[in-house]
Order: C-alpha cells, then structure tokens, then sequence
C-alpha cells in the first residue's frame, strides 16, 4: 500500500473558515508525493489577536516538503487567494502560474511594497493546459467578483479533479468572463472523480442577482440625488467600479478615487482595458473644488477598516475629504463576518454627521460572488461528480453544501478541515491523514506563529493589565533607594477607595522588609516573592491578577 499512487487533497487553510485559503493536492505514493499548491490567501486579524495585521497560513508542512513541490496556481486575485504570497513565496521560491490581471495585481502590489519579492509569474491563458511534474492543469473562465477568475482542472494518471475557486453564475457580470458552461459540461462527460468546490452561500436559496442588475441600481441612485454621492466597495471589485463610472458619467459627475488599494486595482484594470469608455477618473486633490452635485466618490473602507478612507471621514479626520449633511454614502458591499462592529462604528459616525447612509438592506447595491443554492445545484448537474468536498466556509456552510450534494445524487461527500489529508482517487474517499497547520500572524513586520507567546500574552494584558516594579540592591541584600512602581492598564482605585499605586508600593516595600536578607541577596528568589506578594495584593483590592515585571539592579 505504501507504494500505490494515491491523488490526495489537503487544505491548510479556507476549510471551517472563510479566508487564508490554500488547497494542496498531492499524487503519487505516501512517502514520496508530489504537491501542487492553490492559491495562497490571508485573512484579517480580530478582537482574538490584538495588535495583528494580518493573519496568513502556517506553512511549515510545505517548508519541509519544499523539494516535492511542482509548484504554485492562483485562481484569482482577491486577498483571501493571494494575500500571503509576497510574504511567504521567498520561504518556498517554487513556480508561479495564473492568468494576465492576477499577475498584473501581483506586480502592482509589489511596487506598493518596499522590499518585496520579484516573484517570477508565468502567465497562462484561459482554457490553455499545462503539464507541471505529473498533474496537468487546466484554468477555466468563472464568474466572480474580480475579473480574470478561474476554476481548475487538475488531471493526474488516477482521475480528474475540478477545483471551482470562487465563482458564480452571471449572464452579465459588466467586467470579464462568464462561467464557461460548455466546458465544465464536457468535463462531466470526460468523468469527474471530485469536485473541491465554493461553499460561502450554500445556506441561501435561490440565485445570485447579476452585477448588471446592480449597476442599473447605481445609476438610478447618482441621477437622483441632490448632492455628493460616495461609494464604497471592495477595491478589486472592477466590475462594480466601472458600474459607478458609468453612473457618473451619466449623471454628467466626475469620479474621485480615494484610497491606494482602489488606486493601484484601477491602474491595472486600464492598463487591461476593462475600464475603456470611462473618463479617466479625477484624484483627492480634485475633490474640494468640485460642485457638491457634480462629485461621485469611490472611497476604500467597506469593511471598517481604521485608516482607510471612509473610518476617517466619518470620525472628521481626512486631511482632504469631508461630508455634508444631505451628502449620501453607499455601502455597494457586503460586510464580513466579524466585522459588524467596526463598521457600524463608520455608519453611525455619518449618520451623525447628517450623512445619509444606504447598504444591501435599502436595496439592490451589491451582489455576492459567490453560489447560492440553485448555481450549485446547476454546477453538479453539469458535472456530476462521484465525490463532494465542500470547502471555503465556515462549518455551518460546509455542512448545508454537503446535504445538498448528497441530495443531488453524489456517492461520496466528504467533510474535512485545515490539516486533513483526503484520498481521492483510488479507492473510496476517505480521511488517511493528517499534516501541521496553523496560523501566522504579520505583526508589523514580522510574522509570528500561533503557537509563540507574542499573542496569548498580548491578550492576557488586554484583560489584566501590568505592574513594573524596579529597585536596587547591593551585594549585601540591603535596598538602595525607594522601589520604582508603574501601573498600566490597571484602575487607579481598588475596592473601598484604595489606591492601587500606593497599595502596590507598601505591599513590595512590607515584602522587601519580611524577607531574610539572604533570600534579598538571591535576585531570582527576591524577583519571585515580590511578584506573588504583589499579584496577590492587587487581586484583593481589584479582584484581578496582573502581570507582574520585577526588575532587579545590583548596585
């Protein structure tokens, strides 16, 4: 059995959550597997990893199968399938392929950088196949949210496999390709083992609106009002861009792009023509010396984000950009789970501003891309595939696709998570491993794994709070001067009124006066005691123990 040539499927991100995806797929025997990787995504920190930036896949499996790896495809663009790539390529250095405006966003987003890596891409077309160690794979047109989006073919010596990306159905989706039905039917003739396929929408009946659909929305909304109207959306949403510059441009308004992201997406975008047609559109600079009623903003920070465009509208911190009462904003957007209460915070700072505010809840001003219900139930039928693997979503949405798949008629659905190792191909799909996974955390500038001190001791400040204690003592164990205490974090008053400062200094300077003078010679025994005295005495008054940092000098 050890030297049967197995197809496997192992995620190392993107199962049980949404974000950070990487797929792996592996062919040959146990011990000598070759590895095909997909995408290469991030997510964003929450309130469970204060201070961090961003969050990106533990790659430490891959490190040590770096030999074994024929190299490395990108469905599309988006952050969550390629977010992690300039930051954790020079670990692997293996090869790189997807098609021309993904790499374009790539190489943008590498200038942006200082220091970043000059990944060599290699470009590939839409439908071209291309053989890469034992798998050959196959990039097919879909439907997404960004342009340039793409399932794969993955065929090996035992069986083909689609991996769907992100996707959707849209006769019209304004910017880019449709799903290429006839090619994903002729793959349902030619046989299909599995299908590792888009989960975010399988609670939702139905079918996805088109883009169109929201584009003629958009427009309605620019000819009737009276004064500025601002837009916000996901920077890489190109068709939705070029959906608000067609309402301007109807309106008789000028387009003001706010924010870097959206600036570096639309170079890119008309460097590759999807934006021809449009005027060019008009920088910040502009924005003040425009009639309120001849300005259409398209500003960054759909998602709350604290320095993006809008957060500093709304709390009046924008060197350049102000709002008006009467002025409207549009969310032309979806907000990501875990994100409610920061974007709440921006809609209630316009809303007091006198802003009008208007979100997917007033009307039809954003379209996911993703499937509902009815896209996958179209997607199996074209397909028909032996075996189902739901995956990009949380467990709720995993488990509502895999019903559906087993209502459709699959044989075989398989649920599994970040670090499972799923056979596919040959025998039964099944679980037969597992492999570290896990998450690093972009702190600043470096990156921190989960497993490190960094962030469990960061959230235990949030809650607790610190005592620095200092002092100096001689070689005879007799204290030189008056202890130095600092309270960070910690409430000034204790219960009955006390005061937390000078509670903390007696308690040192009592512990200082009860222990031997030999114990005082001992730096790490004197460090230890005032410690536990001081934990203890701040958890009576507060009801909380603190960190405790005793530092000891030797005079």
């Amino acid at each position: 059995m050890a030297d049967l040539q197995e197809m496997v499927f192992a995620p190392l991100g993107g199962v049980g959550e949404i974000g950070m995806n990487l797929g792996l797929y592996g062919f040959g025997p146990r011990r000598a597997r070759r590895w095909l990787m997909v995408d290469l995504g991030m997510s964003f920190a929450g309130e469970e990893a204060p201070g961090v930036d961003l969050v990106l896949p533990d790659i430490r499996f891959l490190e040590a199968e770096k030999k074994n790896i024929e190299g490395l495809l990108l469905t599309h663009g988006h952050e969550d399938h390629v977010g992690a790539v300039l930051d954790l390529w020079p670990r692997l250095k293996v090869p790189v392929y997807t098609t021309r405006f993904t790499a374009g966003l790539l190489e943008a987003k590498r200038w942006a950088e200082a220091g970043a890596p000059n990944i060599p891409i290699t470009v590939v077309r839409a439908g071209e196949r291309l053989k890469i160690g034992p798998f050959e794979v196959e990039f097919i047109p879909v439907a997404h949210s960004i342009p340039d989006s793409h399932a794969i073919a993955i065929r090996t010596d035992s069986g083909l496999v689609l991996h769907t990306g992100d996707w959707k159905l849209d006769p019209n989706p304004v910017v880019g390709a449709v799903t290429d039905s006839a090619r994903l039917k002729a793959l349902g003739d030619e046989g299909v083992r599995a299908i590792i396929c888009d989960s975010t929408n399988a609670i939702r009946d139905g079918v996805s609106p088109s883009e169109a659909d929201v584009g003629a929305t958009l427009k309605e909304i620019v000819a009737k009002a009276k004064h500025r109207v601002c837009f916000t959306t996901f920077s890489s949403n190109v068709a939705r861009i070029r959906s608000i510059g067609e309402a301007a441009m109807a309106a008789d308004r000028d387009v003001v792009v706010v924010g870097r992201a959206m600036d570096r997406v639309i170079g890119v975008a008309r460097e590759q023509g999807m934006l021809d047609g449009i005027p060019p559109f008009r920088t910040v600079e502009a924005y003040g010396y425009l009639p309120r009623d001849k300005v259409v903003a398209l500003l960054t920070g759909s998602q709350g984000e604290p320095r993006a465009a809008l957060s500093r509208i709304a709390s009046d911190d924008h060197p350049e950009i102000a709002l008006s009462a009467g002025d409207l904003v549009v969310f032309s957007s979806r907000t990501i789970p875990g994100n409610e209460r920061v974007v709440n915070k921006v809609i209630n700072g316009l809303v007091k501003r006198g802003v009008r505010v208007m979100t997917d809840r007033d009307g039809l001003v954003h379209v996911s891309g993703h499937p509902r219900r009815g896209e996958l139930e179209q997607m199996y039928g074209w397909v028909r595939p032996q075996v189902s693997i739901p995956v990009h979503g949380e467990p709720m949405h995993l488990a509502e696709h895999a019903a559906l798949a087993k209502r459709l008629g699959v044989k075989e659905v398989v649920l599994c998570s970040d670090g499972h190792v799923v056979r596919l191909a040959p025998g039964p799909a099944e679980r037969v491993d597992d492999i570290p996974f896990g998450r690093l955390y972009k702190d600043g500038k470096v990156l921190v794994s989960d497993a490190a001190r960094t962030i469990p001791e960061r959230r235990k400040l949030g809650y607790v709070g610190i005592v620095s204690v200092a002092l100096a003592m001689d070689s005879k164990g007799a204290v030189m001067g008056d202890p130095s205490v600092e309270l960070t974090g910690i409430p000034e008053r204790g219960e009955g009124g006390v005061d937390m400062l000078d509670h903390v200094f007696d308690t040192v300077v009592a512990t200082l006066d009860n222990l031997p003078r030999a114990r005082r010679r001992d730096p790490d025994s004197l460090s230890e005691s005032i410690e536990r005295a001081v934990r203890s005495a701040v958890n009576v008054a507060w009801g909380k123990k603190p960190v405790c940092h005793v530092h000891i000098v030797e005079v």
